[in-house]
């Protein structure tokens, strides 16, 4: 890539390095169930066609870590990484099959509360270490730990940033300097101020770049757009991820989306339109990964983005998110909020839970929410 890279650490994570002023990766996520072990070994095998550089592969369970085996043993030379969600206990077992591990400080704020987060981050670290593997601090805005978020308030940035700086410094004080951070937020304007001020403070760790639930293409690629085009010629950013909500057969277009991106902005090239951004409706959905819990989310989502049209031009956000692990946190911040289960959708207000619906009732519930939030919006005209 033409555009000068910030001198942060080298991170080997399997095959691929990350950081050290080197070319930046480009990553994506398996959308099938980990158990299917079948289906995964065919997802990763589709996006090591299209180039990824890292793929990363979800766990929550014993079970998981077993296909997780099968998968490394069916493909042994892609780079993999693994998602712990809530279940950090979990990185001894993971580990010994993976390039890199994954944990959520927010989501580690809740497992086990008697302990210290420093000895959990130790736990992890420990496994890491063990087993030749790179880790991620991922922290996101719709998630981030309870006592950051009540001390900055309305400031979600600075407690994002805050977390990243603060398990940075624990990770350092552990030893273990073989680490990447991202911090992510659906709003583009959230991802950019927040990776500005990580990198300030913290030049020399490498920085994982994305828009998390930046939703269906076309929408999904314009936000990952606005944010990656303003950081990666600034030099900041080492790896990518293009996150949409797309069928699992199709997860291999967020490699190619992300390649054409760090292409575009190599030669000077800025596609990205950032209308939405002036106001008006805001549709945020989750990329199809493998917490999905139904994959009839993603027709949900697509159902939503046309039944929604008609409110194009009120300041409404709504969130369609596939899974319990990020839908509850991740939907509060939207005016209206659906976050997918196995057999039905819960429904939301802001942080008020309005009913669990079946998939094909829980559309018209939310029209009937919607329309009323456009008088509201009519009536403060």
């Amino acid at each position: 890539m033409a555009t000068a890279r910030n001198r942060t650490r080298p991170v080997r994570v399997g095959r691929t390095v990350i950081g050290g002023g080197g070319a930046v990766a480009v990553q994506s996520m398996c959308a099938t169930r980990t158990q299917d072990v079948e289906a995964t070994v065919r997802q990763v095998r589709q996006l090591v066609a299209a180039e990824a550089d890292v793929i990363r592969i979800a766990v929550d369970s014993r079970k998981d870590v077993e296909a997780l085996a099968r998968v490394r043993e069916a493909v042994p030379d892609a780079t993999l990484s693994v998602d712990l969600q809530e279940s950090y206990r979990l990185a001894p077992l993971v580990a010994p099959h993976v390039d890199k591990v994954r944990y959520n400080p927010g989501h580690l704020y809740h497992h086990e509360r008697g302990k210290a987060v420093r000895e959990k981050v130790a736990f992890i670290a420990e496994a890491a270490a063990a087993n030749d593997c790179a880790i991620r601090v991922g922290v996101n805005c719709g998630s981030v730990d309870p006592e950051l978020a009540e001390k900055f308030g309305d400031d979600d940035v600075s407690a994002m940033v805050e977390s990243a700086v603060q398990h940075c410094a624990v990770l350092d004080e552990l030893g273990f300097h073989r680490y990447v951070v991202s911090l992510k937020d659906s709003d583009p304007r959230k991802v950019v101020a927040g990776n500005v001020r990580f990198h300030e403070l913290r030049p020399d760790v490498p920085i994982h770049l994305g828009v998390t639930e930046a939703g269906l293409p076309p929408d999904g690629i314009i936000k990952t757009r606005i944010a990656l085009e303003q950081l990666l010629p600034r030099g900041i950013g080492d790896t990518i991820r293009v996150s949409l909500t797309l069928p699992f057969e199709e997860k291999w277009r967020e490699i190619a989306v992300g390649r054409e991106l760090l292409e575009d902005v190599a030669q000077g090239r800025f596609r990205s339109v950032p209308t939405f951004l002036d106001g008006g409706l805001n549709i945020i959905s989750c990329p199809s990964c493998s917490r999905v819990e139904n994959e009839a989310f993603i027709g949900l989502a697509q159902r939503v983005k046309e039944m929604t049209r008609y409110a194009k031009a009120y300041d409404i956000t709504i969130a369609v998110m596939g899974c319990r692990v990020n839908g509850p946190g991740e939907t509060d911040g939207a005016d209206l909020g659906l976050w997918c289960a196995p057999a039905f959708v819960n429904l939301k207000r802001g942080s008020e839970h309005l009913g669990a619906f079946a998939y094909d009732a829980v559309l018209g519930r939310l029209k009937e929410e919607l329309d009323r939030l456009v008088e509201e919006r009519k009536g403060r005209e």
